[in-house]
């Protein structure tokens, strides 16, 4: 992939909302999945002991962003996703007190709403809407349902969403792929950038806690003892090319250099779950092969492990088998939970906070070097897929 600099975030998070929360979350080693009060989102009182634990957005009130109007018809997934772009776009410094700030050359014919898109992922982002439409259909009738709420039955909808509130002509993108999807979504904004589609891309994921959802990952055993912690939350991350961002003064936070991707199904068809460590091991070597990195020079590994022991050992034995075995190793859904389709946008914002804000903390095993310079990122799916990401400290 071609070289791209990170020049803002915007993070929505159970350890925080805005950089600076969240980073200071990282350096303190701050673990909100350990958060053992009951579930806010949901009433959880009917299951067992009150249900698993979940890595919740606490307290979020997406009027304290966005204002009291027009969020009725909106889901949880969208408030949390429009609340985290606006963040990215003042963050990068496109945006400065809700306004566009002018553009570098011609603003008159290339205005910034023009030039900014968005690339961004969700697994599960449409299921509490299609609840919700189901239940009002049979426990009532048809007739009952709110037509405001239908369009959130579609997937792409939260993204559809933050194009309107915050301006953005350019192009809009969703990505669904699962826990690989927020890494994905790098890959597809790397080739839109290439075909100058937009100067500047939203790049990231977004995943909304909900009671369909926790009861699934709950009945397939993926939550408890010996699973993981649901999270949710958003992160997105400004993407652009560096004589871009030089062009209009911004500072990088770090740059992405490679990714890799790769899938080996199952052997049987009908298996719901697959861990292997062939698909990560393949997107491993395919992200440094990418970034022309060598495995001994990555200084940490942000893995996707989650608790989840099966998929954890995988992906551990993925880790050793590219030659990473003496690499450190952190795990930051420690702290915020298996957030699915924004596990991977997750997973970015923790490498700069390790390759530039001091953080040391969520260690799986091994010791962080005393200078971070490269990251390598990854996310094991469900269903046999990988990918992986390289990331570095920006030079400039």
């Amino acid at each position: 992939m071609t070289p791209r600099v990170v020049t803002g975030v915007g993070v929505v998070s159970a350890l925080g909302i805005g950089r600076a929360a969240f980073f200071e979350a990282m350096r303190a080693g701050t673990r909100a999945a350990d958060d053992a009060r009951p579930i806010e989102t949901f009433d959880a009182s009917r299951y067992a002991g009150g249900g698993p634990r979940a890595a919740e957005v606490r307290g979020f009130d997406a009027t304290r962003y966005l204002g009291d109007k027009g969020l009725r018809s909106l889901d949880r997934l969208t408030k949390l996703l429009v609340v985290g772009a606006r963040l990215a776009l003042h963050d990068a410094g496109l945006k400065r007190d809700g306004a566009w700030v002018e553009p570098p050359g011609d603003a008159a014919t290339r205005p910034w709403t023009d030039r900014v898109g968005l690339v961004v992922s969700n697994a599960y982002g449409s299921l509490e809407a299609i609840h919700e439409l189901y239940r009002v259909a049979v426990l009532e009738d048809a007739r009952y349902i709110n037509p405001s709420r239908f369009p959130l039955t579609v997937s792409n909808t939260a993204a559809g969403y933050v194009s309107i509130w915050e301006d953005l002509h350019a192009l809009n993108v969703t990505v669904s792929d699962g826990n690989c999807g927020a890494l994905d979504a790098v890959a597809c904004a790397d080739v839109l950038l290439d075909d100058a589609r937009a100067d500047v891309l939203l790049v990231g994921g977004a995943e909304a806690l909900s009671e369909p959802l926790f009861l699934a990952l709950h009945r397939l055993g993926t939550l408890g003892a010996d699973g993981t912690c649901v999270g949710e939350g958003a992160a997105l991350l400004a993407l652009e090319l560096p004589e871009g961002a030089s062009a209009r003064g911004a500072q990088p936070l770090a740059e992405v250099v490679g990714y890799g991707t790769a899938f080996v199904p199952p052997d049987h068809p009908a298996t719901l779950f697959h861990a292997a460590p062939e698909p990560l091991q393949r997107a491993i070597e395919s992200a440094l092969a990418d970034a022309r990195v060598r495995a001994q020079d990555v200084d940490v590994v942000v893995s996707g492990i989650s608790g989840l022991r099966v998929f954890d050992e995988a992906e551990l034995l993925a880790i050793d088998r590219s030659a990473l075995d003496d690499a450190c190793v952190v795990a930051p859904k420690w702290a915020l939970g298996e957030t699915l389709g924004a596990g991977g946008a997750m997973g970015m914002l923790s490498a700069i906070a390790y390759l530039r804000e001091g953080a040391r903390s969520h260690v799986v095993r091994g010791t962080l070097r005393s200078e971070v310079r490269t990251a390598l990122v990854t996310s094991t799916g469900y269903y046999g897929n990988a990918s992986a990401l390289v990331m570095r400290a920006s030079s400039r």
